[in-house]
């Protein structure tokens, strides 16, 4: 119960019903080992993925006006994905309050980024069923970045993404990529493209494909823009 209480005063969160945060960090190991017939935060882990993906589709919903359907998507998947869940449980030491069977705890159970991960999620059921949807949302919100943008374009290397955001925020101004170069044998060819805002060349890149070639350019062009990750 000690370490319940210090959880609940790492995530600011005071349950009413305590027993939802001892399922949430109950770990299917641990459940199948208990002389007690306590349940594995499983069902949890599943609740909590359907209220993760609500509220962060809310976010870009409503923050990210100018973004097609497509790029909210992928910055969806950024957002909730195991490695993304993973550092957020690692910012408030989650692994250290799941408990685990004797053999995950031997396997190193509490730095595996998937029972890391669905722990984050369960956790996020229990503040649901405990305190509403409002209670999740705080919770969920102080684990987002503050450049979502950034941490999508370093996720992906999308640079060309962040470029078009800013570049949207001025109507009148117009992104181009334009191939100005081809060289190499076939097999291993090389591609230079430039990237024009409105008719100025603000970046330039080379690789072995035209996708990549953009991504080196837009990057460049951020950084002369003076944007950092």
């Amino acid at each position: 119960m000690e370490r319940l209480e210090e959880f609940q005063n790492v995530i600011g969160y005071r349950f009413k019903n305590p027993d939802l945060l001892f399922e949430a960090l109950s770990h299917s190991s641990f459940a199948n080992e208990s002389k007690h017939r306590y349940r594995s935060n499983e069902r949890l882990e599943f609740l909590g993925d359907s209220v993760l993906s609500i509220v962060v589709s809310d976010y870009l919903f409503e923050n990210f006006t100018d973004i097609p359907e497509g790029e909210l998507t992928k910055t969806r998947a950024t957002l909730v994905c195991e490695k993304a869940l993973y550092s957020f449980g690692k910012t408030i030491d989650l692994g250290s309050f799941i408990m685990l069977g004797k053999g995950e705890e031997l396997a190193g159970g509490r730095e595996r980024p998937s029972i890391v991960a669905d722990a984050f999620e369960a956790v996020i059921a229990a503040i649901y069923l405990d305190g509403g949807m409002e209670a999740a949302r705080k919770h969920i919100m102080r684990f987002l970045p503050d450049d979502v943008l950034g941490a999508v374009a370093e996720a992906y290397d999308d640079y060309k993404t962040i470029l078009q955001e800013i570049v949207q925020k001025n109507p009148e101004e117009k992104v181009e990529y334009r191939l100005v170069g081809e060289s190499g044998p076939d097999h291993c060819k090389s591609f230079t493209v430039r990237v024009m805002l409105n008719s100025n060349v603000i970046g330039e890149g080379t690789a072995h494909s035209k996708k990549s070639a953009e991504q080196i350019a837009a990057k460049e062009a951020l950084r002369l823009m003076g944007w950092k990750k």
